[in-house]
């Protein structure tokens, strides 16, 4: 992710027309300009460790490292390792004395990646090293100290993992000084045009291909499209489309999604996303689609009848993320309405 043209930026830099996503970044930039912990929640492939880059880049440690740590799938010999360095012949196959994550994140920013998957010991050695700022290198018993920032993320709730008892509260309330909550991309539809715009010139630069617009029919087909992988997925999906498009402009021809990895995705925002069949990835349209399902004015629909859903069917709400009058949103249900019962009667 290092890699992404967007990871150098300061949270002032990230933009957004949801609100949501807004208050989120107001706090971000509050929060870089204090020492307070932060705990990033959000589904996976949200963006959590590009806002967790971007707060650190906002901060006056910015000038000194930025180093990610990922908890999960690791013994805790090895996690300790990692995090807090080994002596040489601390352990088999520790042939020279390596620095961990503390030392080496020293006057910087220590990033913790999926912290609801440390292990209880890692927790229990975590919570001491966050708390006193001292820790011991594998194989050593002098204790060395390092000033770090914490910046932790995860796409689990970690209050429903303390009441399962898996995870200390005690490193839980270190932690979380101030909590922020990345939306879904499916929640921030009104974002969608600009995420894509700056994807594709960014895979087009790369690949060196001069793609300078986007077919409606093809737009209004990603912006329907319920992204369950969320940012990841839409710079997988529109590095794809780079890949077919041998034109200035993206065609609906270019537009293919990737396979469906779950029926049902809930996340953090807790939201169910149904997934779509190969062919309806493909298309951008639902079972219920008609002959005329590739028409733009088809796509337009889905879209809207997809942000009422996402808004429990709030009519003020949805026209504010559409930015459109609600006689506007009013007309379309309207018509939206006739038209399915319309194709019920000729059922």
């Amino acid at each position: 992710m290092a890699s992404h043209p967007l990871f150098d930026l300061k949270v002032a830099d990230l933009f957004t027309r949801n609100e949501e996503m807004e208050r989120c970044l107001k706090l971000a930039a509050l929060a870089a300009e204090s020492e307070v912990p932060v705990l990033i929640l959000g589904e996976t492939g949200t963006g959590k460790t590009l806002l967790a880059q971007a707060i650190h880049n906002s901060s006056r440690r910015a000038d000194r490292p930025f180093v990610s740590f990922n908890a999960s799938a690791m013994s805790d010999t090895l996690l300790e390792s990692q995090l807090f360095g080994h002596e040489r012949g601390a352990f088999t196959g520790a042939q020279k004395t390596v620095k961990g994550k503390f030392e080496l994140a020293d006057l910087g920013t220590l990033f913790f990646d999926e912290i609801a998957d440390m292990s209880p010991l890692a927790q229990a050695k975590v919570l001491r090293a966050v708390e006193y700022g001292e820790f011991e290198r594998l194989g050593s018993e002098r204790m060395l100290r390092s000033d770090v920032r914490i910046i932790s993320a995860t796409n689990t709730s970690l209050r429903e993992r303390i009441r399962q008892r898996g995870f200390r509260e005690d490193l839980y309330h270190r932690l979380a000084g101030l909590t922020l909550h990345i939306p879904a991309l499916r929640q921030r539809p009104e974002d969608l045009p600009g995420l894509i715009a700056v994807e594709l010139r960014a895979q087009a630069a790369n690949a060196e291909k001069n793609i300078t617009a986007i077919h409606p029919a093809a737009m209004e087909t990603l912006l329907a499209y319920a992204w369950p992988g969320n940012l990841r997925e839409l710079h997988h999906t529109v590095r794809t489309i780079v890949l077919f498009c041998h034109t200035e402009e993206v065609r609906p021809e270019h537009v293919i999604f990737q396979p469906a990895l779950y029926s049902v995705d809930v996340g953090v925002a807790g939201g169910p996303v149904q997934a779509l069949s190969p062919h309806q990835q493909q298309t951008g349209t639902n079972a219920n689609s008609g002959p005329n399902s590739h028409s733009l004015a088809a796509a337009i629909q889905r879209h809207i009848q997809f942000v009422y859903e996402q808004n429990g069917r709030n009519q003020r709400q949805t026209a504010k993320r559409l930015g459109i009058s609600r006689s506007r949103l009013a007309r379309h249900l309207r018509e939206m309405k006739s038209a399915q019962l319309g194709a019920e009667r000729s059922g």
